[in-house]
């Protein structure tokens, strides 16, 4: 299939022209959460980006194998080989077997994704499911002779790595001298040759609970031995697209490289894709910076930074306004915008559905799908394509008022758009037909037009005090009445 998609791949800093290794099959690994708490808003982020990545790819009739992992072990307090693994510190604190907040939290952020209307992978592996195949990738890395044991925990040799191939730091363009000046003394350091050595499998101490057997000693994988492993595992290698959070370039994804470099001669990927960063007051939102706002909060407004609760498909909405590549800086202000663009979109959408047709429009449509395809094939350009949606809904506007009429040609032609791109690439949701939390809301449906039938019989009889109570009451509950030339329109707020 003859395609135009282009991709701005971090390891060449340019946009490149998207193609496949398999004709019509993509490979796409991205790395998913650490599953030892809430899912937060900077969690969302990438769960958002790569799942328009995967809609867009399936539009354009790509079948798609897309693996995004689940970490529940070998994940370090500080992001390196210092401190406690971050699942095992947490069931210490609440007294909890390590797979039982593993469990609790995957299944919380698995909540939290449909909520936002995330697809699901097409396979979603674990790193404790996968230790022999980490076993196994390390004992290739020895093999090779770019790693070394020490007291029972085995580390990437990076010096020698560079010297043999003169590709470490390619993707994050740190440079190993750089590297030793800025890298600080981290407990454990004197079991390395280098401190920026990483590991590949650590000695377990008496206390850690998480250990596993292996031919160097009890103990568990460092954490970017699991996503080498898994990728190639279930994607072969080279695969085709790896994605991640920015923040994951360095050190993680820069390892992973080194990593299957030495244990197979290549990079595991072609393409890396990369979003960027969700911010607080200019700072990363993250849990290590105590900053973040988790997503059940927005869904609730139970949190003290938050004037209010936001829908999925605002929070959605909201980072899809965005280039995935560009930062986004909470604010109450920003959402609450956000919130009124989305609904402003559902709007045109709901009144697109009650237009009359007439037998000859009085403009000429623009191709609007082209412009959408042409701002998705440019980097997923998902602002456009927005912008573009828009455009489409001040036509249907002007045909609601009566100031242009459309054929049923043009109306159909708005309806697949809308269709296409903000329900299916886009993957927002009209909460008018299902509600924030997936819920149906068909079975109100009914009772919503009862009230405002007798609504309407109340105003015909001059009964103001009724039709306003009707009115304010479903307010309250959450329905937004509005009059119109027409008649009413409502929908859920």
């Amino acid at each position: 299939m003859e395609q135009q998609l282009l991709i701005y791949n971090t390891l060449s800093r340019q946009k490149e022209l998207f193609r496949p290794l398999t004709e019509g099959r993509v490979g796409m690994y991205v790395c998913g959460p650490t599953v030892y708490g809430d899912g937060h808003l900077g969690h969302a982020r990438p769960a958002i980006t790569f799942d328009v990545v995967y809609r867009y790819l399936q539009h354009l009739g790509y079948k798609v194998r897309y693996v995004r992992n689940i970490t529940d072990v070998g994940h370090l307090e500080h992001d390196a080989d210092e401190g406690e693994d971050k699942i095992a510190k947490k069931a210490r604190l609440e007294q909890l077997e390590p797979m039982e907040v593993a469990q609790y939290y995957t299944n919380r952020y698995h909540a939290a994704m449909e909520r936002l209307n995330v697809l699901p992978p097409s396979i979603e592996p674990h790193a404790s499911g996968h230790i022999m195949e980490q076993i196994a990738l390390v004992q290739s890395i020895l093999d090779a002779g770019l790693a070394y044991v020490s007291n029972g925990s085995v580390y990437f040799d990076v010096r020698k790595y560079q010297e043999n191939t003169h590709k470490y730091g390619q993707l994050s363009g740190r440079v190993i001298d750089e590297m030793l000046a800025t890298t600080r003394e981290l407990d454990g350091q004197d079991e390395k040759r280098f401190p920026g050595d990483f590991a590949l499998w650590k000695k377990a101490s008496p206390e850690h609970i998480m250990r596993w057997p292996s031919p160097w000693s009890d103990g568990f994988p460092g954490w970017h031995a699991e996503c080498t492993a898994m990728g190639a595992k279930y994607l072969g290698s080279p695969f085709d697209i790896h994605g991640g959070g920015m923040d994951l370039v360095f050190p993680h994804h820069e390892s992973e490289i080194a990593q299957c470099v030495a244990s197979t001669g290549h990079a595991p990927c072609r393409y890396w894709m990369h979003n960027n960063m969700i911010t607080i007051n200019g700072q990363k939102m993250g849990k290590s910076l105590g900053n973040f706002i988790t997503l059940e909060q927005f869904f609730t407004g139970d949190h003290p930074k938050l004037d209010q609760a936001y829908s999925p498909m605002t929070i959605r909405f909201f980072i899809l306004q965005a280039h995935y590549r560009g930062t986004v800086d909470f604010s109450n202000e920003a959402l609450q915008a956000a919130e009124k663009a989305y609904d402003r979109l559902m709007d045109g959408w709901h009144r697109l559905q009650t237009l009359k047709a007439a037998d000859k429009s009085t403009i000429t449509l623009d191709d609007y799908a082209a412009r959408c395809t042409e701002a998705m094939d440019d980097d997923l350009n998902t602002p456009m394509v927005i912008a573009t949606l828009f455009d489409a809904c001040r036509v249907i506007n002007q045909a609601n008022d009566g100031a242009i009429a459309l054929s049923q040609a043009d109306i159909d032609a708005l309806r697949q758009l809308m269709h296409t791109f903000a329900f299916e690439v886009l993957g927002l949701r009209d909460n008018a037909s299902g509600d924030a939390a997936g819920v149906d809301l068909t079975p109100y449906q009914k009772a919503v037009d009862l009230l405002l039938e007798v609504r309407r019989n109340a105003k015909a009889a001059k009964d103001w005090a009724t039709s306003d109570l009707i009115r304010d009451r479903l307010a309250e509950a959450g329905f937004d009445v509005k009059d119109t030339k027409d008649g009413v329109e409502w929908r859920v707020k």
